[in-house]
C-alpha cells in the first residue's frame, strides 16, 4: 500500500507499565486487565510520540468504538471495545480516529475478504499478547513472582490446598481441587493469608462498589448522577448511581445487585453510549 512502516521496540515500557503491574496485581489477589493498562501508557503513547515526530495531527487504531466531538462512544453492540479504552487521556482522545467504530466485525471481515487480505479469516484472538498460551499463572510463576500455596476455605473450614492466589479470580469455579457435590465458586481471595474462600454463589452479588484512580473523559460531575456501569469487558452494563468523593474515589450503587465485581478490574461509567470515565475496582 506504499505506506511507510516503522517497528517500535516497546518491550522495556511494556515490562515496566504493563507486565510487572499485571503480575503484582495477581499477587495482591486482584484480576487486572492488561489492555486497559497498555492502551494509554504504551500503545497510544507511542502512537502520539511518533505522530509528533512526523508532523501528523491524528492517530488511528482498529478498536471497535467511536469518537465524536471529543467524546468516546460505544461501537456496534456485538463487538464494542470502548471498555478497553477507558484510561486513555483526553489529549490522546482529541487526536484519535477509529474508522471501524460504525462497523460490525463481520462486515470488516467481509471487506478484508473482498480485498483478498489474509487476515480476513484469522480467528479472533482472546489471548494476552505477552502470554501466548493463555496460562497467566504459569507465566507469573516463571517470573519467580508467584505467591505461595495456601488453604481453600469452605463454610469456615479448611477443605483443601491451592497453588497460589494468582491462580484465582472472583466467581471462578473451574480448577478447584474441592467438590462439595454442587457448584461452588471463589467468593473471596485473601492474599495476606494465602487463603481462597469458596461459597455456593449467593455471596457473589454486590449492591455497589468503590473505584480508585478514576480517569475522566468528561468534566467530572460534582453531584450524584445516574449512569450505566460495566464491571468487566463484556456487553453487560448495569443501571446505577455514582458519586465522586472528595478523596478521588467514586462510589457506585447498583439499582439491582450485580454478580462478582472483581478487585483490579475496571468499573467503566456510561451516559447512554458515551463513556464518562473508568477506575479500578477496590
Amino acid at each position: 500500500m506504499a505506506i511507510p512502516l516503522e517497528i517500535a521496540d516497546a518491550r522495556a515500557d511494556l515490562e515496566e507499565k504493563v507486565c510487572r503491574p499485571f503480575a503484582e496485581a495477581y499477587a495482591r489477589g486482584e484480576t487486572p486487565n492488561p489492555c486497559v493498562l497498555c492502551n494509554p501508557a504504551v500503545k497510544f503513547s507511542y502512537l502520539t510520540q511518533y505522530a509528533d515526530r512526523i508532523g501528523a495531527a491524528l492517530i488511528a487504531t482498529g478498536h471497535y468504538a467511536r469518537v465524536n466531538d471529543g467524546g468516546l462512544y460505544m461501537g456496534m453492540p456485538e463487538n464494542d471495545q470502548s471498555y478497553m479504552l477507558n484510561r486513555i487521556t483526553r489529549a490522546q482522545l482529541s487526536r484519535l480516529v477509529l474508522p471501524l467504530g460504525n462497523y460490525r466485525k463481520s462486515q470488516v471481515r467481509a471487506l478484508a475478504a473482498a480485498l483478498a487480505l489474509p487476515a480476513a479469516q484469522k480467528p479472533a484472538s482472546m489471548e494476552i499478547c505477552f502470554i501466548r498460551d493463555g496460562d497467566h499463572a504459569a507465566w507469573i510463576e516463571k517470573r519467580g513472582a508467584a505467591p505461595p500455596p495456601g488453604d481453600l476455605i469452605y463454610n469456615g473450614s479448611v477443605v483443601g490446598r491451592h497453588g497460589g492466589v494468582h491462580r484465582f479470580t472472583l466467581g471462578q469455579r473451574r480448577g478447584l481441587s474441592f467438590s462439595a457435590g454442587k457448584r461452588v465458586y471463589v467468593s473471596e481471595i485473601r492474599p495476606d493469608t494465602n487463603e481462597v474462600v469458596l461459597a455456593d454463589g449467593d455471596g457473589l452479588f454486590a449492591e455497589g462498589l468503590t473505584a480508585r484512580d478514576m480517569n475522566w473523559l468528561v468534566d467530572p460531575p460534582d453531584a450524584a448522577f445516574s449512569c450505566r456501569v460495566r464491571v468487566r469487558h463484556s456487553l453487560a452494563s448495569y443501571p446505577a448511581t455514582a458519586v465522586r468523593e472528595e478523596n478521588g474515589l467514586v462510589t457506585v450503587s447498583f439499582d439491582e445487585p450485580v454478580r462478582a465485581p472483581t478487585r483490579g478490574q475496571s468499573a467503566v461509567l456510561y451516559d447512554g453510549e458515551r463513556l464518562l470515565g473508568g477506575g479500578f475496582i477496590l
